[in-house]
């Protein structure tokens, strides 16, 4: 499912426009962007939670020449998903 879709099954689901439901996604998404940006994490009971985590540095290999380089360190998001959404997919 692209953005696109998701919009269409929101806006059927709620009654709502499809401009109105596409600036609510893209407001849930820079909400969500910018307190894991901040460092924040956010908790939605039932569906999961997104955390920044760290990846240290590392050294890797160039896969065409083979030759050694260092990865630098970065930060990552990582989505963990609730028990209630796990359960469902199980299903």
């Amino acid at each position: 499912m692209n953005k696109q879709e998701l919009i269409d099954a929101i806006a059927g689901q709620t009654g709502e426009s499809k401009a109105l439901t596409s600036q609510t996604i893209d407001a849930f998404v820079d909400t969500v962007t910018q307190a894991l940006v901040k460092g924040d994490s956010i908790q939605l009971i039932g569906f999961g939670s997104f955390v920044v985590g760290a990846r240290a540095a590392r050294s890797g290999r160039n896969p065409k020449t083979g030759e050694p380089l260092q990865i630098a360190a970065a930060k990552t998001v990582k989505f963990t998903a609730g028990k209630a959404f796990k359960d469902i997919v199980n299903t």
